[in-house]
């Protein structure tokens, strides 16, 4: 009995029963794209190619030096540096803006409809928007460019997702090296937006000039689902989803926010923050919150805060990266001794804390260890 491999179907035994052999399909991918992407993987990038592909505004090394930046091996980190080193004579001439609020407050939407605004103007546009981490699977959506599908096509303007990867809240040291990184490239407005309202704010507002906080009406109490603390650190709040029946419910809510930031303590900044109203969806209200941020920049840098804050940012990421360098060289060099005191601890034979002393005692009084 003869079997066709493809298909046993088509054996002489099964009468009236023929399967065919079906259409090629073609590649998914378009052959020039695939040829070329396949040309970067095969070539090995030196510093020298990473820092002038990215001074000379080259996408696919820009991406490919903000993956060394994200990248964890010790190799990578120390190239990583040095092309940052060598592009920060290039950085800082930006206006970087952070954008939070809310789930579903449609951020997204919001900084599609501001982007497309700005690359009209003859900006060009970095967004580094941070996709939360699953906590089980570690894994991220990474779904910015589906929901951003205009301006992603944009020549203007750059969209980098990156997963959160369990940092605080989604945000952390390297997304300001990705920032540097783009400033460096030619991009005069980068925006980066966070995962939602948590404790990721803090971190954002310590990397941006201006703190933008995205709200929507018609959602129950307006004040209730705010934390204080967020509404102190924004530059400005605007409501969202301005549109429709909706109209007289976000004037409501901009009335309310104003007067509630009355009783709060004035600015450092010495501009009082505004709130606004737009909707992402019809593109109004767009224009007048760009002129908004020109408004508070252009205060700001008459009264000096511009520059202060920024000399205050450089500082809190120095701090951040000492911390976050002692706390992974601490794990690395104690594995061990960690698993050890885990057992001490567990068997009720140490307690916790004299456990964590111990171990850092170990570790900073012992002077053959490799820092």
């Amino acid at each position: 009995m003869q079997y066709n491999i493809e298909h046993p179907e088509n054996a002489s035994c099964y009468e009236g029963l023929t399967v065919n052999k079906g259409i090629e399909q073609p590649d998914p991918m378009n052959p020039n794209i695939a040829e070329r992407l396949k040309r970067l993987r095969k070539q090995v990038l030196t510093t020298d190619d990473y820092v002038n592909g990215i001074l000379r505004g080259n996408i696919n090394i820009l991406s490919q030096a903000i993956t060394l930046v994200e990248s964890s091996r010790d190799d990578h980190q120390l190239m990583a540096q040095e092309v940052i080193k060598r592009c920060l004579p290039s950085t800082g001439k930006s206006v970087r803006i952070g954008i939070t609020g809310v789930p579903g407050a449609g951020k997204s939407t919001f900084i599609e409809a501001f982007g497309k605004y700005l690359t009209g103007e003859g900006h060009k546009i970095a967004v580094l928007a941070i996709d939360p981490s699953s906590e089980r699977s570690k894994g991220s959506i990474l779904g910015d460019k589906t929901r951003m599908e205009e301006l992603s096509c944009d020549p203007h303007a750059y969209i980098r997702p990156s997963p959160s990867a369990g940092s605080l809240g989604g945000v952390a040291r390297k997304t300001r090296e990705a920032m540097l990184l783009c400033e460096a490239a030619g991009y005069d407005i980068i925006l980066i937006e966070t995962v939602g309202v948590g404790q990721s704010e803090t971190a954002v507002h310590s990397m941006v000039d201006f703190f933008l906080l995205v709200q929507i009406a018609g959602a129950g109490d307006e004040l209730q689902g705010i934390k204080r603390g967020i509404m102190e650190m924004a530059d400005s709040i605007i409501i969202n989803k301005a549109d429709g029946n909706n109209i007289t419910r976000a004037e409501l809510a901009k009335g309310q926010l104003q007067s509630a930031l009355h009783f709060f303590p004035p600015h450092e900044s010495g501009v009082e923050p505004k709130v606004m109203t737009c909707s992402a969806y019809e593109k109004t209200g767009i224009k007048e919150i760009w002129e908004n941020i020109l408004h508070y920049c252009s205060e700001t840098q008459q009264n000096g805060y511009f520059e202060a804050h920024r000399s205050e940012q450089a500082k809190y990421w120095m701090y951040e990266t000492i911390n976050e360098q002692l706390r992974n060289r601490f794990y690395q060099a104690q594995k061990e001794q960690i698993h050890e005191a885990e057992e001490n601890v567990l068997n009720n034979r140490e307690s916790s804390f004299a456990a964590a002393f111990r171990l850092l005692d170990d570790y900073f009084n012992e002077p053959q260890k490799t820092r």
